[in-house]
């Protein structure tokens, strides 16, 4: 599987992801750069799929990930992934904003889409 450095290291990589998946997951919505996005979208597709799941198994592994914060993966197991029963993946949607003014990254938001699919 292909995935972008992102000018980090492993340990500093693996980190940032997981706080930014913990942030989107808990305000529903983030802005950061669209590399970012693209790549936090994975793991945060992947927790509430997780959490459709809901086995103990797959709590076990997003607490993992999530470092152990149980209040962000209770809150995907309770109230996020119900919310995408009917749905197959895309949980989440990449608006483009503009770019940033210092090394003219590209902008995003990253937000949750709501609900059930049409």
């Amino acid at each position: 599987m292909a995935y972008r450095k992102l000018g980090r290291t492993n340990k500093h990589r693996k980190s940032m992801l997981a706080n930014l998946t913990k942030d989107l997951l808990n305000n529903g919505r983030i802005e950061t750069t669209e590399t970012r996005a693209k790549e936090v979208r994975k793991f945060a597709e992947k927790m509430i799929t997780y959490g459709k799941d809901g086995s103990l198994v797959s709590r076990r592994k997003a607490i993992a990930f999530l470092h152990n914060d149980a209040d962000t993966v209770k809150k995907v197991f309770d109230e996020i992934a119900p919310r995408y029963a009917k749905r197959n993946g895309g949980y989440t949607r990449i608006l483009k904003l503009t770019e940033r003014r210092g090394d003219d990254a590209l902008m995003v938001i990253l937000e949750l889409v709501e609900g059930d699919a049409k």
